[in-house]
């Protein structure tokens, strides 16, 4: 089992919500597929990876605002342009679905 699901299944059975992001999309070079999940905990720690730096900093905000509102959401992770220093090599645009998910 994947190591997302199973962590998945662990804070269910706890009766503690967690957030799955999914790369539901991508065009251009990206550091993962359509596919690829994390998983973000209510304080903050994960498991998985849909590509690590700044991009998924900006999916772990995203994460955290979900387990506030509990609404599902779509984040576009655009890597193709650097912004204030930040250096985004990778040149492509992820789509994160980003779900809450409660037991």
């Amino acid at each position: 089992m994947n190591e997302v699901f199973r962590e998945l299944q662990v804070s269910l059975e706890a009766g503690t919500p967690a957030v799955v992001a999914t790369v539901a999309a991508t065009r251009g070079s990206t550091p993962r597929r359509a596919g690829a999940r994390m998983l973000v905990r209510a304080d903050g720690s994960s498991c998985g990876t849909i590509g690590g730096g700044c991009g998924e900093a900006e999916v772990i905000v995203a994460a955290m605002e979900a387990h506030e509102d509990g609404r599902p959401r779509l984040v576009r992770v655009d890597l193709t342009n650097p912004l204030d220093g930040d250096d985004k090599i990778c040149g492509g645009v992820m789509d994160v679905f980003v779900e809450r998910l409660a037991p």
